[in-house]
């Protein structure tokens, strides 16, 4: 059964401007600057007033009525991103062969070594926006951090998946770098 109309609100916090142009939607904070198509998604986005942004659908079914929550998830992240930020913390998990890792190229790039005794050298450039760092406080801890969470979250995921266990048992062989924290970079007290 098709909705004549469904929509939903979303309230823009102070210090943070949004500016939507065709489905184009550009939010600023004190952070920076992120931007997103939304070309692709069927909708409305509308501004009611300088503090809210509306979307409707029209005459969507169960499926179409479904991308309202999407796209004030994206929104809200993007929001989220430019005011407190995104970081992840990924922790080494090795039973005998230490892994090594070093950040070079200012953060950008990271270098995996002796990976289950492994000579080959994994190299994982991370994306655009997120930068990396040997954590000080913790042993074996590298932190990821940036403002879109769709980037931190895709460069914590090519780590992780540089240092599968390939020909082996997974259940044996826990060997790897693994997402242990999500937070954000400025915490509320």
């Amino acid at each position: 059964m098709r909705d004549i109309s469904k929509d939903e609100i979303i309230t823009i916090p102070d210090g943070v401007t949004v500016e939507i142009k065709a489905r184009h939607v550009t939010v600023t904070g004190p952070r920076g600057t992120l931007k997103k198509g939304l070309r692709h998604i069927d909708m409305d986005l509308q501004r009611p007033n300088k503090k809210t942004i509306r979307i409707v659908v029209w005459g969507g079914k169960r499926k179409h009525v479904a991308c309202i929550r999407t796209v004030r998830s994206l929104i809200d992240n993007m929001i989220t991103g430019v005011t407190k930020g995104y970081k992840y913390k990924m922790r080494f998990v090795y039973a005998h062969f230490p892994i090594n890792v070093n950040v070079v190229e200012d953060g950008k790039l990271v270098e995996i070594r002796n990976f289950l005794g492994e000579k080959v050298v994994r190299r994982i450039n991370l994306l655009e926006g997120v930068s990396c760092e040997i954590s000080s406080a913790q042993k074996d801890e590298i932190i990821l951090t940036g403002n879109d969470v769709e980037m931190v979250s895709q460069s914590a995921a090519s780590i992780q998946q540089s240092t599968l266990a390939k020909n082996k048992d997974i259940r044996k062989f826990l060997d790897g770098i693994y997402v242990s924290e999500k937070t954000n970079i400025v915490v509320e007290e």
